[in-house]
């Protein structure tokens, strides 16, 4: 028994065997109130000391989990599925309708680190970074990036393409590809913009999908003459959109969209097994609706309601500004060659001002193949075979006839008698064996 109960019994001796000593007088020395001294006072008459003994000590409590329910908890854990699952996440499966297990955090860690079970989440010492503050509107910025990772637990490393909005922490887009790529930027942009409109800004890192590698050998004098560094495609796509790009120095820059990478991380190949995904075209289709998923966990409020994103201009079409563009000249056919095949472009729009020749912008993309822009019209391309020249036949050349002679040694097929050694007096019957074989035809 602890010295604080020790007193309070010594307290309530002298309280009932002494009548000058009163209620109140005793409430103040134990720190308790009047009313809880009376109730004591009674309890002690009746079972001596044992009255301040809590009466729930040894009883477990009404709301705790049963020990099966805890195995089961600890033999999912242990399984290959939910073997890197964080808590967090693991509380979150249990809680679904297929298992149906509601449990609080709490009690979900102690019951795995009894089991000497640790989080896979490790926890590294912070670093201090300035913290930016986060844009005022959803739409100003969005952070893009891409993380390569065996998301499809089968040790081969796919890359996610995705893009995280600054003022909210929304994930607004998600693609898969093989590697890190123009094509997935593309798609992340056209979910960006279809699904909610067009960004102000970007802030990217300074990948050369969108800065040019000459980007920072420019000198003073070159920027002084006005000397300028070509875009990039996904740099001109931008540009054709209004949308600003602002390049990122290092990670911790663009912080937020890295910090969606370690919780996807985390969590996307299990739920990716969780639904037996193994391929990319099921896991972009899965990502759709898992982004929904992910906002109403991280998401937080912007600071302004009203959104920054602007709509897309009727006159402008997304497809031919969202792929690879590239200049060509076409002959007086309307013929061209790309990537050593040959395309004729179908000038339905351009009869009256298509020259002659001149040169063409080829536009192509995954979702629409071949298209050609003349004069700011765009047009379809079909392939064309152009046809092959007729080779020109050698002519004979015209020589004497070699004869050989009768006594050549290949006249009558020396060849093709097998060759017979025999001993030096065996003479007579080589001669012999080439008389009746090697005799001369008749004329």
């Amino acid at each position: 028994m602890s010295q604080k109960k020790l007193a309070h019994s010594h307290v309530l001796e002298r309280l009932i065997s002494d009548d000058s000593f009163t209620n109140t007088e005793a409430a103040e020395v134990m720190g308790l109130s009047k009313r809880q001294v009376i109730r004591l006072k009674g309890e002690y008459k009746k079972h001596g000391i044992d009255a301040l003994v809590h009466k729930n000590i040894g009883r477990s409590p009404s709301n705790a989990i049963s020990d099966e329910l805890k195995q089961k908890i600890v033999d999912l854990k242990n399984t290959t599925i939910f073997e890197k699952a964080n808590f967090c996440h693991y509380r979150e499966i249990l809680g679904r309708e297929k298992y149906g297990i509601h449990i609080s955090y709490s009690t979900l860690y102690s019951t795995l680190t009894s089991a000497g079970i640790k989080s896979p989440m490790t926890r590294r010492p912070a670093k201090n970074h300035r913290r930016r503050k986060r844009k005022t509107r959803e739409g100003i910025m969005l952070q893009m990036d891409a993380s390569p990772f065996d998301w499809l637990n089968n040790g081969e490393k796919y890359s996610i393409h995705g893009a995280i909005d600054d003022a909210t922490g929304k994930a607004v887009a998600l693609y898969m590809c093989k590697e890190e790529c123009l094509h997935g930027y593309f798609e992340v942009m056209r979910t960006v913009i279809t699904g909610n409109g067009i960004p102000i800004s970007l802030y990217a890192d300074r990948h050369t999908i969108f800065i040019s590698p000459k980007d920072d050998k420019l000198t003073v004098e070159d920027q002084l003459e006005g000397v300028m560094v070509n875009d990039t495609q996904f740099g001109r796509a931008i540009r054709q959109l209004g949308i600003t790009l602002i390049k990122a120095r290092s990670p911790q820059a663009k912080g937020r969209v890295e910090r969606l990478w370690e919780t996807l991380q985390s969590r996307l190949p299990i739920e990716f097994a969780l639904k037996d995904i193994t391929t990319v075209d099921a896991a972009n289709t899965f990502l759709t609706g898992y982004i929904n998923e992910y906002n109403t966990q991280f998401a937080v409020e912007a600071e302004e309601s009203e959104k920054a994103y602007r709509e897309l201009s009727p006159s402008l079409c997304l497809d031919n500004i969202l792929c690879i563009i590239q200049k060509r000249t076409f002959d007086n056919g309307g013929v061209f060659s790309f990537y050593s095949r040959t395309f004729k472009i179908v000038a339905d729009k351009l009869d009256r001002i298509l020259p002659h020749k001149g040169n063409i912008n080829v536009l192509i993309s995954p979702v629409f193949g071949v298209r050609v822009c003349f004069a700011g019209i765009v047009c379809d391309a079909v392939p064309f075979i152009k046809p092959e020249k007729a080779a020109k036949k050698a002519s004979p050349k015209l020589g004497k006839k070699y004869i050989p002679d009768d006594s050549h040694y290949y006249k009558y097929g020396h060849k093709l008698i097998k060759k017979v050694t025999f001993e030096d007096n065996d003479i007579a019957i080589l001669k012999m064996l080439e008389k009746i074989f090697l005799w001369k035809m008749p004329a």
